[in-house]
């Protein structure tokens, strides 16, 4: 239960009922906090952590683009990510680590301070009841009527708290028309991802994908790239026209929870072959990959206990 978790504030360790703020601080008032997601697995005797490092660098870039300090270097942040995994006795889950301003303000700038920095680890079997990854039948999409934070707006690569309400009122809207999830397209019409998750194509046999620019720089997105290049697979990076979310010969999401996680329906287009043959590769590339089995890519696996 989400109540036995331990987690990590301001250098010390408390109980999940204490991890509270409160509700005239900057953080929750303006939406200013920042924060990352990250993907634990369990691996024969110890747990590891994807890609630890590069979630931790990008946290620092999110503070960087927003003006905001971290109270840690990245080894620090690091060490204390692992630790509060193994107060935790976690062994496959999510990670997520915080960063906000807890002090009350009214003013629409923030306090002149450090923010404060928070850690949970949390079971989705036992904390959160499970989550379902449909991956054999796939998920339905719809397109959003609303646009994609604009670059010239806000740092759309910042992983702040502000920057979410886009996302949520476009699967709003898509569940309200019966799709399970939701793709927004930028302001100038081109393809750009759903609220968390990347959006990949398939084109006679060719994988694509939207170039950064109007997306987030999502880790699971550069990664499957990275890796499904190792493998030869063609990988391009494009801005994709809205007719190619109902022509592509496969679609596939992707974020931290569900790796690969297909599409059946765009719109009223039902896709035939779910999941198509370039999806089940990659998902069987990330999954190897996730499981310790590529020792390729050993090094993007952070031990929580050794190493």
């Amino acid at each position: 239960m989400l109540t036995d978790r331990i987690v990590f504030t301001n250098d010390t360790y408390i109980s999940w009922d204490q991890a509270t703020v409160h509700q005239m601080s900057h953080g929750f008032g303006r939406g200013s906090a920042i924060f990352e997601i990250m993907g634990l697995h369990s691996i024969e005797s110890d747990s590891v952590i994807f890609r630890l490092d590069k979630h931790i660098q990008r946290l620092y870039r999110t503070a960087d683009l927003l003006e905001m300090e971290i109270p840690f270097t990245p080894e620090q942040l690091a060490e204390r990510v692992k630790e509060t995994v193994r107060r935790n006795q976690v062994e496959s889950g999510f990670i997520k680590i915080i960063g906000a301003y807890t002090d009350v303000a009214f003013s629409i700038l923030p306090p002149d301070a450090p923010l404060s920095i928070s850690i949970f680890v949390v079971d989705p079997e036992h904390d959160l009841g499970g989550l379902s990854f449909p991956f054999d039948t796939g998920t339905t999409v719809g397109i959003s009527s609303w646009r994609k934070l604009d670059p010239q707006t806000v740092p759309v690569e910042a992983k702040a708290a502000a920057n979410y309400l886009n996302g949520m009122v476009a699967r709003n809207e898509a569940r309200r028309r019966g799709f399970e999830n939701v793709v927004l397209l930028d302001t100038q019409g081109f393809v750009a991802e759903g609220p968390t998750e990347s959006i990949f194509f398939v084109k006679d046999g060719t994988l694509w994908t939207p170039a950064p620019g109007t997306v987030l720089k999502s880790i699971t997105r550069s990664s499957i790239i990275s890796a499904a290049r190792f493998y030869d697979v063609d990988v391009k990076e494009a801005r994709i026209p809205r007719r190619w979310l109902l022509t592509a010969d496969e679609l596939f999401l992707a974020g931290t929870p569900n790796k690969v996680l297909p599409v059946r329906q765009i719109e009223n287009r039902t896709i035939d072959t779910v999941p198509g043959p370039v999806t089940r590769n990659i998902s069987k590339i990330m999954g190897d990959i996730i499981n310790g089995r590529d020792e390729n890519f050993r090094k993007w696996l952070f031990p929580v206990v050794s190493g």
